[in-house]
């Protein structure tokens, strides 16, 4: 099977100079391009720890261009530790568990184990939440999701990760490359530790789990964005993302145990 591609351009407009911190960097490429101009310039793009990319931006345009090569199928995922399953059964900002633990208990308590209650509460997300570009913000938890019923990628991984960490599953979130995605964007989805591995569930079912390549995983969105500003001013009116996987789309069943490599 051929490798996967997966790239982005970011085209922001600097009004105020700024600190920026990206993360869309491939977890593990290959071979990997990153590029950062601003007026025709090359601006540093720093790496820290955990393939973040630290940018100085001056005022006027800054463009990023990132392109990556990624093995098909990848090296053996890493099983789960034992603080990632302690920090993933805590609530956090967008995935308040403890809010929804009643809800929970109600709704998918006394499943008998712990991959039935993931594939439950999985599937009733899929069939009770309606995927709406633009019905949700940046402050929108898995709570607001649940009474509104409605949402985004990122919404529906919340609610997934909440429900399961409710019931004291540990559930995490990864933003990911998604091969076969449409419209094309960077996407979220939630991981379970079952069985002492991180398998990974997407309640929207918009794209194969088996090709989705990933970026950065945490405990909700706040730990997994793709630009943050640190200080000064600046919008992003440009964003296109590209996602090829090594060879044909795979079917995907959704309820089956698959790891994100």
């Amino acid at each position: 099977m051929d490798n996967s591609r997966a790239g982005a351009i970011l085209g922001f407009d600097v009004t105020e100079p700024a600190e920026l911190v990206l993360r869309i960097a491939a977890a593990r490429p290959l071979a990997e391009t990153l590029t950062v101009t601003s007026g025709g310039r090359e601006v540093e793009a720093v790496e820290l720890p955990g393939r973040l990319h630290y940018v100085r931006a001056p005022r006027g345009e800054l463009r990023l261009t990132y392109a990556a090569e990624v093995a098909a199928g990848g090296p053996e995922p890493d099983g789960v530790t034992e603080v990632e399953r302690i920090v993933a059964l805590r609530p956090s900002r967008y995935c308040p568990s403890d809010r929804l633990a009643g809800f929970a208990a109600t709704m998918f308590g006394g499943l008998g184990d712990h991959t039935a209650t993931v594939r439950a509460i999985t599937t009733w997300v899929f069939e009770h939440l309606s995927y709406q570009p633009g019905s949700s913000g940046p402050t929108t938890d898995a709570a607001d999701t649940l009474l509104d019923g409605r949402g985004v990628c990122r919404d529906y991984a919340h609610l997934v990760a909440t429900l399961c960490r409710a019931l004291n599953v540990p559930a995490r979130v990864a933003a990911v490359y998604a091969p076969g995605l449409s419209p094309m964007d960077f996407h979220l989805v939630a991981e379970t530790a079952l069985d002492g591995r991180w398998r990974v569930w997407d309640a929207t079912r918009l794209a194969p789990r088996q090709t989705l390549i990933r970026i950065a995983d945490g405990r909700d969105a706040a730990d997994t964005a793709l630009e943050t500003t640190l200080s000064g001013r600046l919008s992003m009116p440009e964003l296109t993302i590209t996602a090829v996987a090594g060879g044909d789309l795979p079917a995907d069943d959704h309820l089956a145990l698959v790891e994100l490599r």
